[in-house]
């Protein structure tokens, strides 16, 4: 009896939230610990489908770092990084897009389906669904009369524009994306993007209620220390003019 009613409480707290966020679009970051930890990953695909049941519809976009680099070191290729960007030249771009596209975007896929979803999985080529550009960035020097030289990522793209064709589609028939995120360019070329510019151009052009990051970073923390739960848009200009984020 008590479990009944303790069920019907939280039934009752959950109905505000149900009406508010119905047929709206969630957008998620799926990455950290919880894409290695195998309870993690089964209550995280749980999770995305009970979204999915209860009206919401969630969009997932991934991540694949430290499996990228698992590859990468069987085939004794050395990662490179600058200013926390990968160096992707042309044969780190093939492992990227093969492990991300190839075997992570499906084994979260498949998880989901297991468990009794409905995912399908996508890269940003598909149906041009992300479209980029080579990204292109500067040196730091410490001289302050060093000009600043341009450095050569390689395949490192960003998000010129999202293209949601398919996601409606996919919406329509009730189906959950899952997104690897390799953009096309206009080449025809694979880009490789970071994942979180990914999901945030989704959620931007989705007209997203939320954008959700699962990552083992804690957050944002103010210069006192503290964690930010919540962070305005005018906040933001002031942290980065103060050097906190």
């Amino acid at each position: 009896m008590r479990e009944s009613i303790t069920k019907a409480k939280v039934l009752i707290e959950s109905l505000p939230y149900l009406r508010e966020f119905n047929e709206k679009t969630v957008v998620i970051k799926y990455g950290g610990h919880a894409m290695v930890d195998e309870n993690l990953k089964r209550n995280f695909a749980l999770d995305v489908i009970l979204m999915k049941y209860i009206g919401i519809n969630p969009v997932i976009v991934h991540g694949g770092g430290p499996q990228i680099n698992r590859f990468l070191e069987k085939m004794q290729i050395t990662p490179s990084y600058i200013q926390g960007m990968r160096v992707t030249d042309g044969e780190t771009m093939d492992v990227v897009e093969m492990v991300l596209v190839g075997k992570v975007n499906k084994e979260i896929v498949g998880l989901i389906n297991h468990c009794g979803g409905r995912a399908v999985g996508l890269s940003g080529r598909d149906g041009d669904l992300v479209q980029a550009r080579k990204m292109t960035i500067h040196s730091r020097p410490d001289e302050g009369d060093r000009p600043p030289e341009l450095i050569d990522l390689g395949r490192v793209g960003e998000v010129v524009r999202v293209d949601p064709e398919i996601l409606h589609t996919l919406d329509r028939q009730d189906f959950i994306p899952v997104i690897a995120p390799v953009g096309v360019g206009e080449d025809g070329r694979a880009y490789n993007i970071n994942a979180d510019l990914v999901a945030g151009a989704l959620a931007a052009e989705l007209d997203a209620v939320k954008l959700i990051l699962l990552t083992d970073v804690e957050g944002v923390r103010d210069a006192d220390g503290r964690l930010l739960s919540t962070i305005r848009e005018q906040e933001i200009e002031t942290l980065i003019k103060d050097g906190i984020i």
